[in-house]
């Protein structure tokens, strides 16, 4: 699994150089999680971590350069999201 997350984590970082290593890690986290659990909600048979890093790769292809844009209300993220929190990669 950590190789999926680090392959994915770079990818991310080469997309979007406003997000520090650790934010891209908790995006491509967060992306893979969504995707695994709304796929199981859909009631489809889990394919594997192939479809799921194809499926977070093409995420991070399409809106991978915006996702520094994200706002959020919720207090457990706005640390995390915020861009004053630590050195870029």
């Amino acid at each position: 699994m950590e190789e999926h997350f680090e392959k994915l984590t770079n990818a991310l970082l080469e997309k979007n150089h406003m997000l520090s290593y650790a934010q891209a890690r908790t995006w491509v986290e967060l992306l893979w999680e969504d995707f695994e659990s709304t796929f199981a909600k859909a009631g489809h048979p889990y394919r594997g971590k192939e479809l799921t890093e194809r499926v977070v790769l093409e995420w991070i292809d399409h809106y991978g350069r915006h996702l520094h844009l994200f706002q959020t209300d919720k207090s457990s993220f706005q640390d995390l999201f915020s861009t004053d929190n630590g050195l870029l990669h």
